[in-house]
């Protein structure tokens, strides 16, 4: 389970940081993205997917957080 990094950038989307992999990628969907609760699954621009149980209340990015890969 990666340390990822969140973080927003100059357009407001959220960004996926992973510094062991040198990977970032932006974030194209949240399963659960509301003013009370954030994460679930969670799938990138490339196609992967990662999994983080739901945060409430949701966190303030920057920030870094314990995702896990979705296998297929």
């Amino acid at each position: 389970m990666p340390n990822v990094m969140i973080r927003k950038n100059e357009t407001g989307a959220l960004l996926f940081y992973v510094a062991k992999k040198d990977m970032e990628e932006t974030i194209a969907s949240v399963e659960q993205d509301s003013a009370e609760r954030w994460g679930g699954e969670v799938a990138l621009t490339d196609g992967s997917r990662w999994y983080i149980d739901p945060i409430s209340p949701p966190p303030n990015f920057p920030t870094t957080l314990r995702f896990r890969r979705v296998d297929d």
